[in-house]
C-alpha cells in the first residue's frame, strides 16, 4: 500500500494546519483528494471573501488548484469528481460554478455534487468546493 502523501499551501493552508489540524490535500498513490476550498484570498492570515458570489466561486477554484498541485497534481485537468457545498443555490451560484467547468476543464466533465447546506466553514462563505483527482504520472515520479 503506498503512504499517505499530505499537503498544504502558503498562507491560509499553513495556518489551517497549524491550527485547526488539517491539510488542505493528501496523495494516496495515483488518486488525489483535497479539503474544502473557499473562496478566500489564500495569503490573508484569516479568511476572507470576495463581494460577488462570482469572484468568491472563481478564487475558490483558484484554491482547488493550488490545492492539488501541493502534492504533485497538475491541476483541474485531472479531476473527475467535484462536490460543492453552497450556503444558497441560486441560479447565479450555479452560472458561476458552471462558468468556471468550462475554463477549467474545456476538454472533460467530471462527476459533480451541488448541495446547499445553512453553513459551511467559515462565517460568511458561500461556497466550498472538494475534489478527487486521478494523477498516475505524478503516483510514478513520487515513487522515484
Amino acid at each position: 500500500m503506498s503512504s499517505l502523501e499530505y499537503g498544504v499551501y502558503p498562507g491560509f493552508g499553513e495556518q489551517a494546519r497549524d491550527n485547526l489540524s488539517y491539510s488542505q490535500a493528501v496523495r494516496l498513490g495515483d488518486r488525489i483528494e483535497i479539503s474544502g476550498q473557499g473562496g478566500w484570498d489564500p495569503l490573508a492570515p484569516h479568511p476572507e471573501f470576495n463581494k460577488s458570489i462570482q469572484e468568491e466561486t472563481s478564487q475558490a477554484f483558484k484554491n482547488v488548484e493550488t490545492a492539488l498541485q501541493t502534492v504533485g497534481g497538475k491541476g483541474w485537468s485531472q479531476v473527475y469528481r467535484v462536490n460543492s457545498y453552497h450556503a444558497e443555490i441560486t441560479p447565479e451560484m450555479t452560472a458561476a460554478m458552471t462558468e468556471n467547468f468550462r475554463k477549467y476543464m474545456p476538454d472533460h466533465k467530471p462527476i459533480w455534487t451541488e448541495t446547499g447546506s445553512h453553513q459551511l466553514g467559515a462565517p460568511g462563505m458561500r461556497v466550498e468546493i472538494e475534489v478527487m483527482a486521478y494523477d498516475p504520472e505524478g503516483a510514478s515520479e513520487a515513487t522515484k
